[in-house]
């Protein structure tokens, strides 16, 4: 049976009328993709995984909330959505305004955030504000409006946003046979999807669906870790713009998800994420964008400090997808050769003759 996007899959555990007729651009059903190289380069003999978001319809693991979100918000009778963001959540709220007909509006840090995300919302007809602000003063703002005009806002304070990203721990178990891996890797920003994967995979564990739940490890950018810091940050500071965040909203839940799994949070470096960013893309042939590379960077450091051990089953989250972001992979890959149109040209262009037997 063809994909039907995540409400009519996993309908039974959404909190979503049976009358409501899904907004949805058949999100989900994203891949779980075996390592080919990172996890042998490491020295490990766990299995590791990466679960690509980034092929979700807007690129990012934003659909699966924003689906049940706006689904919910016209079984109510909302007119307009809006959201404060750094990028994915507005491209993906736009597109699913635009699929269920409402207007959308868009409060975004000006200058802070990727172009690519940008492009989406305004293709989408999303009207969009760049305040003087960082992402937490855009929420503020957006919350204060949410309770003063008939408009639904769709962070993931909304949850129904949480209830739609628990899916893709759905997906996980049903990918890996019926069970959950033995350790979830994934990045924290706002900290919303750390707490709905912890969800999915509890409502599983209570139905006996799975036998065992995942060890939670979510990583933030060293200068946007409120969480590990233990105080939020006025001014957080990332190449990661999608996690650069410094109060989260769901603060305390991730830290209910970290502590019953057994888990942790803590930190990776700006150079750390765009090494792993760098390395998944080149030996593995997966272009995720900065923010998404925070889960490879954090499985990198804690192989090196010897934290895996045993045959287990790791399961990175990659987020959002690397064409979100070109400004960051140009600015330190690999770069076009220029050469006159001959053959002999190319030929040294590319080195080729080193191919020569």
């Amino acid at each position: 049976m063809a994909w039907r996007g995540i409400i009519e899959e996993f309908r039974e555990f959404l909190p979503l009328s049976k009358r409501v007729k899904p907004v949805t651009l058949l999100e989900g059903n994203t891949p779980l993709i075996p390592s080919r190289a990172l996890g042998r380069q490491l020295g490990l003999s766990a299995k590791v995984y990466f679960k690509f978001e980034g092929l979700n319809p807007t690129a990012s693991f934003k659909d699966r909330g924003m689906t049940v979100a706006v689904t919910q918000a016209v079984g109510e009778g909302a007119r307009a959505v809006i959201c404060a963001s750094t990028g994915n959540t507005a491209a993906s709220a736009a597109a699913y305004a635009a699929r269920a007909g409402l207007d959308c509006i868009i409060v975004l840090p000006r200058g802070a955030f990727a172009k690519g995300k940008l492009v989406q919302a305004l293709m989408h007809g999303a009207r969009v504000v760049a305040i003087d602000g960082n992402f937490d003063a855009a929420l503020s703002i957006v919350r204060e409006i949410a309770t003063t005009y008939p408009i639904t806002l769709v962070n993931s304070v909304n949850p129904y946003r949480l209830e739609g990203q628990k899916t893709a721990a759905f997906e996980i178990c049903a990918q890996l046979g019926g069970r959950a891996p033995d350790y979830l890797l994934l990045p924290v920003g706002n900290a919303g999807n750390i707490t709905a994967y912890w969800m999915g995979f509890t409502e599983y564990y209570q139905r006996g669906l799975i036998s065992e739940r995942p060890r939670m490890l979510g990583f933030q950018a060293s200068g946007a870790a409120p969480i590990v810091r233990g105080r939020p940050i006025a001014h957080p500071k990332t190449i990661a713009s999608a996690i650069r965040i410094g109060n989260p909203a769901s603060w305390d839940k991730a830290i209910r998800a970290r502590d019953e799994s057994g888990g942790m949070i803590t930190t990776v470096t700006d150079r750390q994420i765009l090494r792993a960013y760098r390395l998944l893309a080149r030996y593995e042939g997966i272009f995720a964008e900065p923010a998404s590379a925070a889960s490879v960077a954090g499985l990198m450091k804690l192989a090196h400090e010897g934290y895996f051990t045993g045959r287990k089953i790791i399961v990175c989250v990659l987020t959002g997808h690397g064409l979100k972001d070109p400004d960051t992979a140009l600015s330190g890959g690999q770069r076009v050769i220029t050469a006159r149109a001959d053959v002999d040209a190319v030929i040294k262009a590319a080195r080729l003759r080193r191919w020569r037997s």
